[in-house]
């Protein structure tokens, strides 16, 4: 997948968004520096692999770590373990860095942490690293099934 396909998607869904050009990055300090964003509205988009095989997203503020146990609760899983960088694109179908919260290449569960509602909008990867996809957090949960729960912690 590319950035011309997530736009599509998005259009096709009704789903409000914006997109902010950059210059190239791969890590949300990064983008918030280049693009001026605070990184607490800069999401981190986390394939992540669960104990039983099963991908899932983890969406934390760039501004905090994830909270892995408290994913795996949060999934009722054992254990959740972050994919790779050189395997996410497989699962995701973009490139880390370009990774959006929703629109992904095949259907993946996805956990918002709780501490992103407070933003009226987040940013996130908008399909390839020299572009932010602006996107309101109801959406996130409506549109891409995303469930809320306590995910991330203090750095």
């Amino acid at each position: 997948m590319d950035e011309r396909d997530l736009e599509c998607y998005l259009k096709r869904r009704g789903i409000w968004h914006r997109f902010i050009s950059k210059p190239e990055t791969v890590h949300t300090a990064d983008a918030a520096k280049v693009s001026g964003i605070a990184l607490s509205r800069i999401t981190k988009n986390l394939v992540s692999e669960t104990d039983i095989g099963e991908h899932v997203l983890l969406i934390v503020p760039g501004n905090r770590k994830v909270d892995l146990p408290a994913a795996a609760n949060a999934l009722g899983v054992g254990n959740v373990a972050l994919i790779p960088f050189n395997k996410s694109q497989s699962v995701s179908g973009y490139t880390p860095g370009g990774t959006p919260s929703l629109g992904h290449k095949t259907e993946i569960r996805s956990v918002l942490d709780e501490s992103l509602l407070s933003c009226e909008t987040v940013f996130c990867g908008g399909g390839s690293r020299d572009r932010l996809l602006e996107l309101r957090p109801c959406d996130i949960v409506e549109f891409g099934g995303a469930f809320i729960a306590r995910i991330s912690k203090n750095p």
